[in-house]
């Protein structure tokens, strides 16, 4: 019996983020390149798409290249960038069909211009569609968006539109590049490394983490729905106690 039907449905996450990892690792256990592990993960990427669209989650955001990722051989980076373009120009047909909506976060000016034309005609072609949002963290780290952010908030204050009194939460969060996004409420990490790798540092302050030791081109809606069924069996508690949760009911 599929993970599928014993998820709550009132209950699913809104917004999931995932960290992708295991490209290289599956690709050498299959004895081929990492580059090979990079197409593969497109099928998975497909899939766990198709499987959080199925139970009604709103958003997911996928960390598909970190700005710490231009440090890698220049063979693989360009390989990931053909593949990038390519990927998004043959799914874009499909996105429409599936209802699916398609955002990018990081700094998107530093990819090639035929990735961030293909990236932004996607996004447009998709911006109508009402499902699922996927956003992709390109050339993304959160030590960049929140140096960004702050660069952009001094500015203000420079400019005398902001008192330093004035800044909240709510003002860093307008300078993020998830502004418009609801933070995720469940962090997946494929491959079983246990840490985040400088993603969503300020969305993900309470979120539930999940990680597993599947490498993402093994990991399919299935692997998926048990990822939610275990976020269900949690307790969230954003500083209270039990007994607090217990009374409000």
């Amino acid at each position: 019996m599929s993970h599928k039907n014993s998820i709550d449905l009132q209950k699913v996450p809104q917004h999931i983020a995932i960290i992708m990892d295991g490209n290289g690792r599956w690709a050498k256990q299959q004895g081929e390149n990492r580059i090979y592990g990079h197409y593969e993960g497109v099928n998975s990427v497909r899939d766990v798409v198709e499987g959080a669209g199925e139970i009604g989650v709103k958003y997911l955001t996928l960390y598909a290249f970190s700005t710490e990722n231009w440090n890698r051989p220049k063979e693989e980076v360009d390989a990931l960038m053909e593949l990038l373009v390519s990927t998004i120009s043959a799914e874009t047909p499909q996105l429409n069909k599936k209802n699916v909506r398609l955002q990018a976060i990081g700094n998107l000016d530093s990819l090639p211009s035929t990735c961030l034309e293909e990236l932004n005609e996607s996004i447009n072609l998709t911006s109508k569609n009402t499902g699922i949002t996927v956003v992709l963290a390109l050339s993304y780290s959160s030590k960049w968006e929140l140096v960004n952010a702050m660069k952009k908030i001094a500015g203000e204050l420079s400019a005398g539109n902001l008192e330093p009194a004035d800044i909240t939460e709510q003002t860093i969060e307008k300078y993020l590049c998830t502004k418009d996004i609801p933070d995720p409420e469940l962090m997946i990490r494929t491959s079983g490394e246990h840490r985040i790798s400088n993603f969503l540092l300020w969305q993900l302050a309470y979120a539930e983490f999940y990680f597993t030791d599947k490498l993402w081109p093994a990991f399919r809606k299935e692997d998926l729905f048990e990822a939610i069924l275990n976020f269900q069996n949690r307790e969230r508690r954003f500083g209270k106690t039990s007994e607090q949760l217990t009374q409000a009911k």
